[in-house]
């Protein structure tokens, strides 16, 4: 009988794997996002990336991002990571669960995180830290009793060959 490999990758290495992955899906030039929302038991749920609503072009929206005017700004149009995952999944309830995501939630994400049942948030980049909407989100996730914390980087290194 041989021994099992012990080099295997954790849980938070693959689904944080899943998430970078993901987020290599937008169309976004500034900034790409997935996540990944899993249950209890380790079963990923439901996945989704920063981009538009099905339905509309990826070539007929802006994507720029400093313009306050709905003709030319992406804030107007796109979805995020977050919002995409919750929305994607097809099954019952999402009471309990975990996100993966690749950066920190905002406002509107948190709100929608929380009203899902996602009980931890686990995130790789707070790149946003101390604006209004990260504060917002950090009170309104406090609030509710929702644990996040940072992704501890393990500099293990993972090559996909496509």
């Amino acid at each position: 009988m041989s021994n099992k490999r012990e080099d295997y990758i954790s849980w938070d290495e693959y689904f944080m794997g899943v998430t970078m992955l993901s987020a290599q899906r937008s169309k976004d030039p500034s900034t790409q996002v997935g996540a990944c929302i899993v249950s209890q038991d380790n079963k990923i749920l439901s996945m989704g990336y920063n981009g538009l609503p099905i339905g509309c072009s990826d070539d007929e929206f802006p994507w720029e991002k400093d313009d306050e005017t709905p003709e030319h700004s992406k804030y107007f149009y796109s979805t995020h990571s977050e919002l995409n995952a919750i929305l994607n999944y097809r099954g019952g309830s999402l009471d309990g669960t975990k996100l993966y995501v690749t950066l920190f939630p905002c406002n509107e994400c948190a709100k929608a995180c929380i009203q899902a049942g996602i009980k931890t948030i686990i995130y790789a980049d707070d790149k946003y830290d101390g604006t209004p909407s990260v504060i917002a989100s950090k009170r309104m996730l406090n609030a509710a009793g929702v644990v996040y914390r940072r992704y501890q980087h393990t500099g293990r290194e993972i090559t996909l060959y496509l």
